[in-house]
């Protein structure tokens, strides 16, 4: 498991390290802020307890200021989720660490691809990603139903 780690390339003083059940409270009104900013998608109280032990967290002191999370669909793929660093905070480097120990985590658990499906597309190409994979392969979607 990745030990807290303070960040020397972003903002003095926050440490990331991985998510807690303690965590939760503070989590679920970081989420809110991004949802009501229709920035990410809502998350259920189950759905954010299944996120917490892929999940890390940047704090500043006690205060929580950004979290991702890793999900694992297969040995095969795994989706970053639900990144969010408070707008504060922001371009200091926290969301690219976050997203750098999702990384570190599928690559410990030997997890073969990490995906991100995002509006922020400049952000996670600045990380390592990219649209195409070695080979061309492509994710494709069709849309089911309308958006409620």
């Amino acid at each position: 498991m990745t030990k807290p780690t303070t960040d020397s390339e972003s903002a003095p003083d926050v440490t990331v390290r991985p998510a807690t059940p303690v965590d939760l409270p503070a989590l679920a009104q970081l989420i809110a802020e991004f949802v009501k900013a229709n920035r990410l998608l809502p998350r259920t109280q189950d759905e954010l307890d299944d996120l917490i032990p892929f999940g890390f967290v940047a704090c500043l002191g006690d205060q929580l200021v950004g979290f991702a999370a890793l999900e694992i669909y297969s040995p095969k793929l795994a989706e970053v989720r639900s990144l969010a660093v408070v707008p504060e905070m922001q371009g200091n480097g926290l969301g690219k660490r976050l997203v750098q120990e999702c990384v570190e985590l599928a690559q410990n658990r030997n997890v073969l691809e990490v995906m991100a499906i995002t509006s922020a597309e400049d952000f996670f190409q600045s990380c390592g990603f990219d649209f195409t994979l070695p080979g061309e392969k492509k994710a494709l979607f069709v849309r089911t139903r309308e958006e409620d």
